[in-house]
């Protein structure tokens, strides 16, 4: 388990913690409490996770269409987890799950596909497979439920929020463009109409809490990364939604 710092953002305490200064090194390790692949039993990827020589320029929100649970204990976070990696690796035939990052219901946070801490860490990007024809220069993150016509649970958006925020910093990525859903790259219902509808929130509540990790870091003398020029061939195309498109488990649309 790596643990993170806490802020405020939107009127939302997020990670417990309300003091900036009690937070480690935001250009290092601190960030979200995110759990290892080893804290929710992964079970070997078929080859390690490729990182790749440069950063990602968007996150990718995703929904697991999966039950909207009520039990928010890691138990079922965990279990999640270990789900969809046995879904992607023994249904798709993958090397590993496709995400980079898994967010339950209660607002846990684990590492997805293996590598993917180290690479964020050194600035770089992890190979998933969660968006057909951008996955080298993506991170996806997975949100369990479905959300099709369902709200999404705060925790769940607190977490996320404090996730993009991280990855945000790190990346040095400009939330109201790096912030997308599935459904902007690929005809897919993914991340489902109602996630979707709550992006222009978490794009507002990410950089609010961006603005404040950053400032920090200036005030501690740290190099803060500029926003990156996006590539024209990696700037979403916005297909229109498939209509009737049957929502399986842990399948999310193309890949």
């Amino acid at each position: 388990m790596v643990r993170g710092f806490g802020l405020v953002a939107g009127g939302v305490l997020l990670g417990g913690l309300a003091d900036l200064g009690t937070a480690r090194d935001a250009g290092a390790d601190s960030g979200p409490t995110v759990y290892t692949r080893a804290d929710w039993g992964a079970q070997p990827p078929r080859r390690a996770g490729r990182i790749l020589d440069h950063r990602p320029d968007h996150i990718v929100v995703h929904h697991t269409a999966t039950p909207n649970v009520t039990d928010y204990s890691m138990e079922q976070a965990f279990a999640l987890s270990r789900a969809i990696q046995r879904y992607h690796m023994h249904h798709n035939g993958w090397n590993d799950t496709g995400q980079q990052f898994t967010i339950s219901r209660g607002g846990i946070v684990m590492e997805g596909r293996d590598n993917t801490l180290p690479a964020v860490r050194a600035g770089r990007h992890l190979l998933g497979a969660h968006v057909a024809g951008h996955n080298s220069h993506t991170v996806g993150i997975e949100n369990e439920g479905d959300y099709m016509s369902a709200t999404p649970p705060d925790t769940l958006l607190e977490a996320l929020t404090h996730t993009c925020a991280w990855l945000c910093l790190r990346y040095g990525l400009d939330p109201g463009r790096a912030i997308v859903g599935h459904r902007d790259f690929n005809a897919t219902n993914c991340p489902g109409d109602r996630l979707y509808g709550a992006l222009p929130r978490l794009r507002e509540d990410t950089a609010a809490l961006l603005a404040a990790l950053r400032q920090q870091l200036i005030h501690n003398d740290r190099s803060v990364p500029g926003f990156p020029d996006i590539p024209e061939e990696n700037i979403p195309s916005y297909p229109d939604a498939p209509v009737g498109e049957v929502a399986v488990e842990y399948h999310h649309g193309p890949v």
